[in-house]
């Protein structure tokens, strides 16, 4: 069977779909991302920030938002005709993070959206992907006015393992988000298939 291609006297094959996460931090661009690339309109879960939440939810270097994700972001995107990615955004605050485990059950990877002036507050994400083993990919949202810094400044940084891909990305970019998508695909692939191999004796 061939994904994406029609055999002789039979319809077109189902394309493979395939679920990504995209965490990080309060205000890092996760719900613009998700928008930024999805085909179909995204389904967003935004409210007002509120004065209730003012106490708990940090807005030092992004004053200019107003609304926060309360449950999750879902988009849709064809990488190719046999593979469709279905995104799903995570709320950034710690007080919806009881929603990440039923979003992250059966997930490929994930993409953890960094923000250089606030890099801490992606840790987070980092700790909840490694301790689960779900692969993931950084993607160092390039905000206008925030420093630059080498993906090796970044990786050493954040603490990462070697072999943790960290990419620099602009989330209001459709372009720039698919190629960080791609990499995620890539990237669990290649866990797959490492964690197929017969282990040395």
């Amino acid at each position: 069977m061939i994904f994406g291609r029609s055999e002789r006297g039979k319809g077109p094959v189902e394309p493979v779909t395939l679920k990504i996460l995209v965490a990080g931090g309060f205000g890092v661009g996760k719900t613009t991302l998700v928008g930024a690339v999805s085909e179909i309109r995204p389904l967003r879960t935004e409210e007002l920030l509120s004065e209730a939440g003012r106490p708990v939810d940090d807005t030092q270097g992004v004053e200019g938002k107003h609304t926060t994700t309360v449950a999750m972001d879902f988009g849709r995107i064809t990488v190719r005709k046999d593979l469709v990615l279905y995104l799903f955004g995570t709320p950034g605050q710690d007080r919806f993070w009881f929603l990440w485990d039923e979003l992250a059950t059966g997930a490929l990877g994930a993409v953890v959206l960094a923000d250089t002036r606030r890099l801490e507050d992606c840790f987070a994400a980092v700790d909840y992907f490694e301790r689960r083993s779900i692969p993931f990919v950084i993607g160092v949202n390039c905000f206008e006015g925030a420093d630059r810094y080498p993906a090796d400044s970044v990786r050493q940084a954040l603490d990462l393992d070697a072999g943790v891909p960290v990419v620099l990305c602009d989330a209001r970019e459709k372009d720039s988000v698919k190629n960080v998508l791609i990499d995620v695909v890539e990237h669990a692939a290649a866990a797959a298939a490492r964690r197929r191999q017969p282990a040395v004796t």
